[in-house]
């Protein structure tokens, strides 16, 4: 679990970041109980992360390596899928299997599909959903434009995925999303967080817990994650 985040926001933030970040400051002060943030710092997640922080590298490689760390971070975040035995015959002898309740993957469009593709790659019987946002860009706000989720969302698992965690904006609107929709057990998993992004996420949805590849220093006045890899989306899908 990745230790207490310091509370102090970057000179870059605007007062709309400071006011919100001193509500969630203390909201994570009167939450102990917030669940756990997760980094997996497995020595191939850091490996494929550095090749893809590095600025040139083309996009096929980006998209194939966000594909694989994908399936790392499913790995673990899907450690306690609950699961029912079967009875089954083996070429030698019956014996017990276990078959895992499928979770809904919910990628936020667009830079979620890369992480999307790796988390199918894990669990093909997975359904998905899907969340369009995009950032406003005089209130900063994340406005939905598309929501699509199967019809038994609130009585399934539902694993977010969104490569950047940064202001949060966009992981707090997903998530009230799936909740106004009954979803009640959730999960967030992402490439990269600042410490802004944590702070609001776990101060909005302090039951959701998180995984992560890795937590940055911090963001910057454009509000992209330091030293991070820059616009996620843009280097998936060439579009820089």
């Amino acid at each position: 679990m990745f230790g207490r985040l310091n509370a102090a926001w970057p000179d870059s933030f605007s007062p709309l970041d400071r006011a919100e970040g001193a509500v969630c400051a203390a909201r994570m002060t009167a939450s102990p109980s917030s669940a756990a943030l997760t980094v997996v710092d497995h020595p191939l997640v850091r490996h494929k992360l550095s090749i893809m922080r590095a600025r040139h590298t083309p996009t096929a490689e980006f998209r194939r390596l966000l594909r694989e760390i994908a399936v790392l971070l499913g790995y673990e975040a899907t450690r306690d899928l609950s699961v029912t035995e079967y009875p089954l015959e083996t070429p030698v002898a019956q014996t017990t299997g276990v078959r895992v309740a499928a979770p809904v993957f919910v990628p936020v469009l667009r830079a979620g599909l890369g992480l999307l593709d790796g988390m199918l790659d894990l669990l093909p019987e997975a359904d998905v959903a899907h969340i369009g946002l995009y950032r406003d860009p005089e209130t900063l706000k994340a406005v939905e434009y598309y929501f699509r989720a199967p019809a038994d969302v609130a009585a399934r698992r539902c694993i977010v995925v969104d490569p950047m965690l940064a202001t949060g904006r966009s992981a707090v609107a997903a998530l009230d999303r799936l909740k106004g929709r009954g979803a009640a057990d959730l999960r967030f998993v992402c490439l990269l967080a600042a410490p802004e992004g944590l702070q609001r996420l776990r101060a909005a949805h302090p039951d959701v817990p998180i995984w992560t590849a890795a937590v940055d220093e911090r963001l910057n006045e454009h509000s992209y994650i330091v030293p991070g890899l820059g616009d996620a989306g843009d280097r998936l899908f060439g579009t820089q």
